[in-house]
Order: C-alpha cells, then structure tokens, then sequence
C-alpha cells in the first residue's frame, strides 16, 4: 500500500507545478473556458497530492519509523 500510495503521490506532484502555472496562465490572460477545463483537472490532483503528502510521512515516520530514530 505505502508504495502504491508514494508512487502516485510522487508522479503526481512532479505534473502539479505545470498544470498549477497553466491555470494561471490561462486566468491571467482571460481565457476563462479554457482555464476552467484545465482547473478542474488541476485541483483534484492538487488536493490528492496534498492529502497522500500527508499520509506518506505518517505512515513512514509515524508508523513504521526507521530503526536508527526508535
């Protein structure tokens, strides 16, 4: 589970930055239609990135921690 959930965590969060600066790209010049169909790809992602963040370090530090930290 850890590594499927890292796995997408880490492709994921490497596309959020682009997808992140076309959106506001594309607000920014007013290309609201277009804007609009990449956001709502871009703040599923954005907030699937955020939450496994999140349970990545929880279950690596919290969970199983290493053994030169116990």
């Amino acid at each position: 589970i850890y590594f499927g959930v890292l796995g997408s965590h880490t492709l994921l969060a490497a596309t959020v930055p682009f997808l992140a600066a076309r959106t506001l790209y594309l607000a920014a010049r007013g290309r609201y239609e277009t804007h609009r169909r990449i956001a709502r790809w871009t703040l599923p992602i954005w907030l699937y990135v955020s939450v496994t963040g999140v349970i990545v370090y929880v279950m690596l530090y919290q969970l199983y921690p290493p053994a030169a930290v116990r």
